[in-house]
């Protein structure tokens, strides 16, 4: 059983930063496959928003374009995601998973208890 664990969130006013952590205690994990991050607010369906492949090539949803940054670090086992100039709409449980090959797809594992984030003054 693959377990993930998120941290970094918190509540930030609008326009601060944050940074998120995801960990696995299988350190290949995160290493060895795509992997992305997650977004869920209230009454809303769980949205990918960021992602990133075993290459390093990224992808991001329009709406934080220019303001989130995913990336690894450089032993590769641990994901990062650098959200900048946060707006009260990015407020979210945010989780990260290993999106499948098949979009419709559920993602890999079994999610994570997520990181909320909370932007508001």
């Amino acid at each position: 059983q693959v377990q993930l664990v998120e941290s970094g969130g918190g509540l930030v006013q609008p326009g601060g930063s944050l940074r998120l952590s995801c960990v696995c205690p299988d350190r290949n994990i995160i290493s060895m496959n795509d992997f992305g991050w997650y977004r869920q607010a209230p009454g809303k369906e769980r949205e990918l928003v960021a992602s990133i492949t075993r290459g390093g090539e990224t992808k991001y949803v329009d709406s934080v374009k220019g303001r989130f940054i995913i990336s690894r670090d450089n032993t590769r086992t641990t994901l990062y995601l650098q959200m900048n100039n946060l707006k009260p709409e990015d407020t979210a449980v945010y989780y990260c998973n290993a999106p499948h090959s098949a979009p419709a797809l559920p993602p890999l594992w079994t999610w994570g208890q997520g990181t909320q984030v909370t932007v508001s003054t």
